[in-house]
């Protein structure tokens, strides 16, 4: 083979006449060390371009996807030992490394929670590890479809239609968990046919797509990548680093030549896109009441972004407001929460967030809400010798457009010992 060394459309081509072969009905085996041999020297651009090829000869996606199981495997020796590429932390392949690296050891929990058959702690990694869901939305929407306008389509589409087999066999893996009085041999099978996939989907990731996408993408397109993602939610890590995007960049020189501006004079706007931004404000003018700084205005006043963190934290009650597209997108924070919340679970699909018992439920609130055949929905329980009140509302706008669901949690062990009147000032 080389003759292909220096020759990238000759390997692409070898590389598909291999592939081929296997759609032909040539034994995994026979081809293997072929494949394994040539793609020591690919780029893994050129194993995207082959998917790519396969497609325009009409092969289809799903024939691909069982054999691009076998490019990982083949090619797992060679390609695994590469060193990942050197980017600030923070930055966009930097995070989707930290987050595969996350995800390794939730599923390795997982494993040994269904080896010892403790239910509890399964359901609770198996909960955590929906949080892929995030990574791969991120995935999906944002590096695709920068990767899109570089001409890489047909490769994005196969790496697609593979998330969406991990959320099926994710889904049923839930169901056998829940289902299980004890995580039995069935649960376990279940596990490793799902963990298993979702590790190929890591190795894709790692040694194809992200060096692909960095060989491709400006920086700017990362740039990109990285301010919206947050839409998105991040996946068990928390994202924060040291890169900032050009645009970022940009916009801290420009304030720094400008002026340093005065926290006291932002003002929270919110776009037409839905997302908020900060603005400085002129100051209130002479004789116009003073506006909070660093203010959100609502048609009754005005409240600080420090204001309104304090009252949400000291209100005696758990807030958590689901979008339209059911993400979870806001949580109060306060000393007491009946029910603790990570961070992580902004932008996570509600539906993961709940044991997979609780799904239909959830699901059954949801459509009524969005459908208008329901306003509320009531529950209480005992909870560790506590009486808790759980109260879902539809958030609807003026014109009864359904905007999200708010869920609101309170301890009413208290009340519900009051008796009488207290009409006298008296502290507890």
């Amino acid at each position: 083979m080389s003759e292909l060394l220096d020759n990238p459309a000759a390997r692409v081509a070898a590389l598909t006449k291999i592939i081929e072969r296997l759609h032909q009905g040539a034994s995994p085996e026979r081809v293997r060390p072929d494949l394994a041999r040539l793609v020591r020297s690919c780029e893994p651009s050129e194993i995207a371009a082959m998917e790519q090829q396969l497609i325009a000869r009409g092969t289809p996606i799903e024939q691909i996807m069982g054999t691009s199981d076998l490019h990982a495997q083949a090619t797992g020796e060679t390609m695994v030992q590469s060193a990942h590429p050197a980017v600030p932390s923070g930055h966009p392949v930097d995070v989707f490394l930290r987050e595969n690296t996350a995800l390794r050891g939730t599923m390795d929990a997982l494993r040994a929670a269904l080896e010892t058959g403790n239910r509890d702690e399964a359901l609770a990694r198996f909960n955590e590890l929906m949080d892929l869901d995030k990574h791969y939305a991120r995935k999906e929407n944002l590096l695709f479809s920068c990767l899109k306008r570089h001409g890489i389509t047909e490769s994005s589409r196969v790496m697609w239609s593979k998330d969406d087999k991990v959320r099926a066999l994710l889904g049923k893996l839930g169901e056998s968990i829940a289902c299980e009085d004890h995580c039995t041999c069935s649960a376990r099978q279940a596990a490793e046919r799902t963990l298993l996939a979702v590790e190929e989907m890591m190795f894709e990731e790692e040694n194809v797509l992200l060096p692909m996408a960095l060989s491709h993408l400006s920086e700017s397109e990362w740039g990109e990548i990285h301010e919206q993602s947050p839409r998105f939610g991040w996946c068990l890590i928390d994202p924060a680093g040291s890169y900032m995007s050009p645009g970022q960049q940009a916009r801290a020189s420009g304030a720094t030549a400008r002026r340093a501006v005065n926290p006291d004079e932002a003002l929270i706007q919110t776009q037409p896109d839905g997302t908020m931004v900060l603005a400085v404000s002129p100051g209130p003018r002479t004789g116009e009441e003073l506006i909070p700084p660093a203010s959100i205005t609502f048609p009754t006043g005005s409240l600080s972004v420090e204001q309104l963190l304090a009252i949400f934290s000291t209100m005696p009650v758990d807030l958590t407001f689901v979008d339209a597209d059911d993400r979870v997108r806001f949580f109060s924070e306060g000393p007491k929460r009946v029910f603790v919340r990570p961070r992580a679970v902004i932008g996570r699909k509600v539906q993961f967030c709940h044991p997979p018992s609780s799904v239909d439920t959830v699901n059954r609130i949801l459509d009524d809400f969005k459908s208008g055949r329901q306003d509320t929905a009531d529950f209480w329980i005992k909870r560790q010798g506590r009486f808790v009140q759980i109260r879902y509302f539809a958030v609807r706008n003026e014109a009864g457009t359904y905007l999200g669901t708010l869920e609101f949690t309170q301890d009413l062990t208290r009340e519900r010992a009051l008796d009488g009147e207290r009409r006298l000032l008296q502290y507890d």
